[in-house]
């Protein structure tokens, strides 16, 4: 595509006078290549225009830039790089948004395993399916690695556009309160968005927990303001949460609710759980279903309500989402359990904020008989107030807390749990810096009764530790744990 050509979808740009041909678009000076157009992007810790005469070096054929820069190959000038970004991507890669089925899921908790069972039942449907989330991005069967939960525009366009070139009808993607306030998907044409919850997590960022929210009622303000009967948009919200009032008001449209204590669309009554899954009637606008699912806990039937209600605006069958969400058996991360032939459950979860840690531990006590031990720690360079309040939690519902390392990152361990200890002055509690260490303890320390939940990491398989990234897997530690005893 031509330089001139690709501009001309941004106002009040200066042309160049040269016209190159561009091949690709990158924000990355180490992905430059020959015909490569450059977009210079201010990060929170980098700035992409000090690597300018790097990208002009490796055969950039323009760069895009806030203000002027000593090269000497065409350079345009625009107000804001990350919202040009945004609309040349969309049109680089031919709108590909447009060209299939787009599913948003934002809220503090839920959104992974919402999104892995909206793809599920689509699967089930017999329909091509992606995903991009915290996990992985999925095209159809083929995973990729991703950095962040939502990636930046031109990742996300460029990706979109693979998944249409592959056949993909349908992409499920989480989406954040960081994207969205940064503007990553800009430029995304979504049909559906879905909103989980909202509580306390990343006010190191959004600072208020109104402007947090605010964050997460762009994806659903960005809907749009007409109304298209062949392609209809729709909010599906929680309706149990007193952030979708407000929600509600911001988005022209649809409005389809779920929920359990307050009447919705799609309402959850009569619950009963289990150790082994969960009972609940379901109201929906085709009549009561009586769904049996493996996943435990009420936070799953949140997840599951959210997804059958995104289904069932996607013309699913609701009888056969039903039968497909029943033969999830789980999410990795999730509520996870690691069987090593012990005779206690061992728990790990990505619960990694007050609310989510407190909903798995009032999960755990409908058949923790005895003890329940609590391995927690926080995260470094993220929000510390909820520090204080993850070890009230712990200590509220654990009998056996635990504080210990997460990913300290550039913070000193132990200093994060002298944060956790403010907030349980004078209660009973064990620190043991290392997780390893103190996961081997919970494990070594448990009987028939008890029960081990290995909180805040979840799925993933690293931990790191100022500039080290190191492998670790709270599951693959439980085992071995398992296996010394």
């Amino acid at each position: 595509m031509k330089l001139h050509t690709l501009l001309n979808v941004l106002p009040l740009v200066k042309l160049p006078n040269e016209n190159p041909d561009i091949v690709d678009i990158v924000q990355d000076n180490r992905k430059v290549t020959s015909g490569s157009l450059f977009i210079c992007i201010k990060g929170m810790t980098v700035d992409g225009h000090k690597f300018a005469k790097d990208a002009e070096e490796k055969g950039a054929a323009a760069i895009i830039a806030e203000h002027p820069i000593d090269v000497s190959l065409p350079v345009v000038i625009v107000k804001d790089t990350k919202r040009a970004m945004a609309i040349l991507a969309d049109y680089f890669y031919d709108q590909p948004t447009q060209k299939l089925r787009l599913i948003g899921i934002t809220g503090t908790n839920g959104k992974t395993t919402t999104s892995h069972l909206i793809d599920q039942m689509f699967r089930d449907a017999n329909v091509n399916t992606g995903i991009i989330g915290t996990m992985y991005m999925k095209i159809r069967e083929q995973i990729l690695e991703t950095k962040n939960t939502t990636p930046d525009s031109m990742t996300l366009q460029k990706t979109f556009k693979q998944m249409v070139d592959l056949n993909v009808d349908c992409a499920i993607m989480e989406v954040s309160s960081h994207a969205l306030d940064q503007g990553r998907v800009l430029g995304c044409d979504y049909d559906i968005a879905v909103f989980t919850n909202l509580t306390q997590d990343h006010l190191d960022y959004h600072h208020t927990m109104e402007e947090y929210r605010r964050a997460k009622s762009l994806l659903f303000s960005q809907l749009g303001n007409t109304y298209n009967h062949e392609h209809p948009k729709y909010a599906v919200l929680n309706t149990d949460d007193p952030a979708s009032e407000k929600i509600k008001n911001e988005t022209a449209a649809h409005i389809i609710s779920y929920g359990i204590d307050h009447d919705a669309d799609f309402f959850a009554y009569n619950i009963q759980m289990s150790a082994s899954g969960t009972t609940f009637s379901l109201k929906s606008p085709e009549g009561v279903h009586e769904v049996h699912i493996q996943l435990i806990g009420k936070f799953s039937i949140y997840n599951v309500l959210a997804a059958i209600a995104a289904g069932y605006v996607s013309k699913l069958p609701i009888e056969m989402m039903i039968q497909s969400i029943e033969n999830v058996k789980g999410v990795a991360g999730r509520f996870e359990l690691v069987n090593g032939g012990q005779s206690f459950p061992i728990i790990v979860d990505y619960c990694h904020t007050p609310d989510s840690l407190e909903n798995v531990l009032k999960t755990i006590q409908h058949f923790a008989e005895k003890r329940v031990f609590v391995i927690v720690g926080c995260g470094g360079d993220r929000d510390k107030t909820k520090r204080p309040i993850m070890a009230q939690i712990a200590c509220q519902y654990g009998t056996d807390p635990i504080f210990t390392s997460d990913n300290p990152r550039s913070e000193d361990p132990i200093e994060i749990i002298r944060d956790m200890e403010v907030g349980v002055e004078g209660k009973d509690y064990r620190v043991i810096a290392d997780r390893r260490e103190a996961i081997f303890y919970g494990v070594k320390n448990a009987s028939s009764g008890d029960v081990v939940l290995i909180a805040g990491k979840g799925h993933e398989t690293y931990q790191q530790i100022g500039d080290l990234i190191l492998d670790f897997d709270d599951r693959v530690v439980a085992l071995e744990a398992v296996k010394e005893r």
